[in-house]
């Protein structure tokens, strides 16, 4: 089945900007991606920094999504989207750099929706959804989205 943006909108209720093209079908990506202010990382790439903790909290991802992080003074939010009984999602987690948001295990395509940077596909796998940061000379600071 092909998922597009129009489609995965009206499944979460949440409306994305006109500029983006709605019928066009959402790329599925096995690797790293990052979406704004929003990184997400396969959990195997950063395990030695980055685990869920013992016992750790796990939450079903609902078909409407859960939001994740909104932008920078309330702006827009980041919502992971999956099927029912595919996706659980916690925020007990370690990481070491202090940047992660949570962790997510999927045993089916789940999508990372924004109104205003469209959607794309993560495969099944554990993730670690993290903050950006940039670095501007010896200063770092989070992204702002």
């Amino acid at each position: 089945m092909t998922v597009t943006l129009a489609s995965l909108s009206q499944q979460t209720g949440l409306a994305v900007l006109d500029h983006l093209e709605q019928s066009v079908s959402i790329p599925v990506v096995d690797g790293l991606q990052a979406q704004g202010d929003l990184i997400v990382i396969p959990l195997p790439v950063v395990a030695s920094s980055v685990r869920p903790w013992p016992g750790a909290g796990w939450t079903d991802v609902p078909p409407e999504g859960v939001e994740l992080l909104r932008g920078a003074a309330g702006g827009n939010p980041h919502t992971l989207v999956a099927d029912p009984d595919t996706c659980r999602w916690t925020t007990d987690v370690s990481d070491s750099d202090g940047l992660a948001i949570g962790v997510f295990e999927t045993s089916a395509v789940a999508y990372l929706l924004h109104p205003e940077h469209g959607a794309t596909g993560c495969t099944p796998g554990a993730y670690v959804i993290r903050r950006q940061r940039e670095r501007e000379g010896h200063r770092a600071r989070l992204v702002a989205d």
